[in-house]
């Protein structure tokens, strides 16, 4: 009956307007395919009589009614890809005000990547606020990260406004949580399966973790679809910290992964002569900040910072934590591409001896992780903050920051804002912008709160004349032109510190400095005095 009244209605002003017989046919087919989407073939055709009929109809068709009919919580198992989803969309609905979900790309399968912001502010960035992320089910087959994610956000979302702690911790900070970066690995895993690979690569083979540009190698792997979505995602978001959830073991491992010479270690048998070279440390510029950071987890965990090995066959580490390359190199890494490219602070967590317990041990993973998952994001806070602005106060977009004798930069947004993660002590911060003069500004990090850094840039316009009648050389910039910048895989090149080109060896030719001059050089030694 309420149907006919609206086509009534429709047939009125249609014949008002003077449609023809044909636009009107096509107006009551769109009308009726409308009604169907919305309500449903059963509600179509259903008596509009009673008040409670019309209600009950609406709540069993729309999802907005019955996200909220429905107890809001995540039970302690397994969620495949449609339930994991309709998780997310039930918490984005019902915690509009705290939540938005959006997805970064597709996997190979089609599937969606989907983020989840939980913040004060989660449609709109805050000014001064830094975004933090957490990215789980890298591997497929490691699945206690996924379903600890779900908790996380289940968590934050309920005790927003009662727990004092997680609602200054949203109110100060976006946390972005992509629970699967391998949903198509994921289907094809197996509960109770704690070694092996059935599951571990995307749908084409490939090792989501072995598939970013390196450092210190030539990655020659086809960029797959989920790599590339992630690489364009933290280019348009300036992430300050990062997690990426792993299992097979149990530590939180640093950068950097791979060492300049890894490539030795290509085979098992090449592995195992040269063992003493592959456990060695590849210690990055802000190793004590990294080992603050992995330690903060690993003691906040329940029994990561004990070093146990979770078997005879495997290294215990101790207090929980080692620097990856000591751990074993790997090339295509996730977590040094975030800090070398992006100036993202990330570490790896390794959260279950086996990569896909049985669901009966998800509650015990959720309480040793529960309080170590929130205090790391929190280390955002530490440190240093601030905005770099020219001489009328506007800000300086993409300006290149570097701490002094640290050679891993990063830069500012479009608002000027930076972020840098530092233990207490003296330190001074070097800034470069295309068009104004490079400044050197000291500051003090200490314990209790972050450091408040507002740095002002002048514009200069010096020429240089080479030659008498050379021309200009342009503007003073701290980084290179358009063209140079684009033959680098990173934006962070700025004068006096660089990314290598990705693949390049630099090792060679450093004399010592940066941050090679920590690399031990003992693999020559071993070399000539096996081969001469």
């Amino acid at each position: 009956m309420l149907l006919l009244q609206h086509f009534n209605v429709l047939e009125k002003y249609s014949v008002n307007l003077g449609d023809t017989e044909r636009s009107m046919e096509r107006l009551w087919v769109s009308v009726l395919l409308v009604f169907c989407t919305t309500w449903g073939w059963h509600g179509v055709f259903a008596e509009d009589s009673a008040a409670d009929t019309q209600e009950e109809f609406a709540r069993h068709y729309n999802s907005r009614y019955s996200v909220f009919d429905e107890p809001y919580n995540v039970e302690f198992k397994y969620h495949n890809y449609e339930q994991m989803s309709r998780f997310l969309r039930a918490t984005s609905l019902r915690y509009q005000n705290l939540t938005a979900l959006y997805s970064i790309g597709k996997s190979v399968k089609g599937r969606d990547l989907w983020v989840i912001v939980v913040s004060s502010s989660p449609y709109e960035h805050v000014i001064g606020n830094p975004d933090v992320k957490y990215v789980a089910n890298i591997h497929g087959n490691e699945a206690v990260g996924r379903e600890l994610m779900l908790h996380l956000v289940h968590l934050l979302v309920t005790k927003y406004g009662t727990d004092p702690y997680i609602t200054w911790l949203l109110d100060k900070t976006r946390i972005h949580i992509l629970p699967s970066m391998n949903p198509d690995g994921f289907e094809v895993s197996k509960e109770g399966t704690c070694e092996g690979g059935q599951g571990r690569y995307n749908a084409r083979g490939f090792d989501l973790n072995r598939n970013f540009p390196d450092y210190f190698k030539q990655n020659n792997k086809w960029s797959q679809p989920e790599t590339e979505a992630v690489k364009d995602w933290v280019s348009k978001i300036q992430f300050v910290l990062s997690g990426s959830l792993h299992g097979g073991a149990l530590v939180a491992s640093y950068p950097f992964d791979n060492t300049p010479n890894s490539r030795i270690c290509r085979s098992a048998p090449l592995c195992a002569v040269f063992q003493s070279y592959s456990s060695t440390p590849s210690i990055s510029p802000d190793d004590d900040v990294f080992r603050h950071l992995s330690l903060t987890y690993s003691r906040s965990h329940g029994t990561m910072h004990r070093g146990a090995a979770c078997s005879p066959n495997q290294p215990g580490f101790k207090n929980g934590i080692t620097n990856g390359a000591e751990w074993y190199p790997l090339t295509g890494g996730m977590q040094d591409f975030n800090y070398v490219w992006n100036g993202c602070m990330e570490i790896t967590l390794e959260l279950s001896c086996c990569k896909y317990p049985p669901a009966e041990d998800l509650p015990r993973y959720w309480a040793e992780n529960r309080e170590a998952l929130i205090k790391f994001l929190a280390e955002v806070h530490r440190g240093v903050q601030g905005f770099v602005i020219d001489e009328n106060g506007n800000p300086v977009e993409r300006a290149s920051l570097k701490v002094k004798s640290r050679d891993v930069g990063f830069v500012t947004t479009k608002y000027g804002e930076f972020w840098r993660v530092l233990l207490p002590g003296i330190y001074k911060l070097e800034v470069y912008a295309d068009g104004y003069l490079p400044r050197e500004v000291e500051f003090m990090v200490i314990e209790q709160h972050p450091t408040l850094l507002n740095v002002t840039l002048r514009a200069t316009k010096r020429q240089d004349h080479i030659g008498g009648n050379q021309g200009t050389v342009g503007v003073y910039a701290g980084r290179p032109s358009e063209t140079h910048r684009e033959q680098r895989p990173s934006p962070y090149y700025t004068q006096g510190y660089y990314r290598p080109n990705s693949g390049a060896n630099t090792a060679a030719g450093d004399n010592g400095n940066g941050i090679f001059s920590s690399i031990s050089s003992g693999f020559n030694s071993i070399v000539t005095n096996l081969f001469g």
